[in-house]
């Protein structure tokens, strides 16, 4: 079994934000896959939605939690269905790789993300696999300069999601098997 993290925000103030790029992609992967409509599961804290890609059985997960309390709701589904970190799968944005790329990661820190840093703080370890979306079309650009915290909630342009909805369509053949 494969659990499959997005990592967000909840809340409508918070959709087509950078940083709700995690549930971006949860959502483009339980639509591509024909994954039930994710509910929210009082126990974890999060909406859930279970499915088959490659006859694998697959937990698709976005943590209400709030984006730095992420590990809260991820662990609560770890212990419940008793899977390892290494079968886990966490996407998220990073401000360090440009917008339209994305890098994969196993075992490593959280490089300065909250969200991926309460996962590692709750379950112990940094042995899962990140994909981390690149968001940072503007940050690496001096003359560019809003704090990273407001960057990261602002929403994206018309074109940025087009870029965005390419990337999740490679993490998906690269990572995940076609229906």
């Amino acid at each position: 079994m494969k659990l499959i993290i997005g990592l967000g925000n909840p809340g409508e103030e918070y959709q087509k934000t950078r940083h709700n790029t995690g549930f971006l992609a949860v959502n483009k992967i339980a639509d591509s896959f024909h994954f039930p409509v994710s509910g929210f599961q009082s126990k974890f804290n999060a909406e859930v939605s279970q499915g088959i890609i490659d006859d694998k059985k697959v937990i698709l997960t976005k943590p209400m939690t709030f984006m730095n309390n992420s590990g809260q709701a991820v662990k609560a589904i770890l212990d419940y269905y008793k899977i390892n970190p290494e079968d886990i799968i966490v996407i998220h944005d990073d401000l360090d790789i440009p917008l339209g790329e994305f890098k994969i990661s196993t075992n490593k820190n959280s490089g300065g993300h909250k969200g991926v840093q309460s996962i590692i703080d709750y379950l112990g370890t940094k042995d899962f696999t990140r994909i981390r979306i690149g968001i940072g079309n503007g940050a690496q650009d001096l003359s560019y300069k809003i704090p990273t915290e407001k960057f990261v909630l602002e929403k994206f342009s018309k074109e940025d999601i087009v870029k965005i909805e390419r990337v999740i369509e490679e993490i998906k053949k690269r990572t995940l098997s076609h229906p």
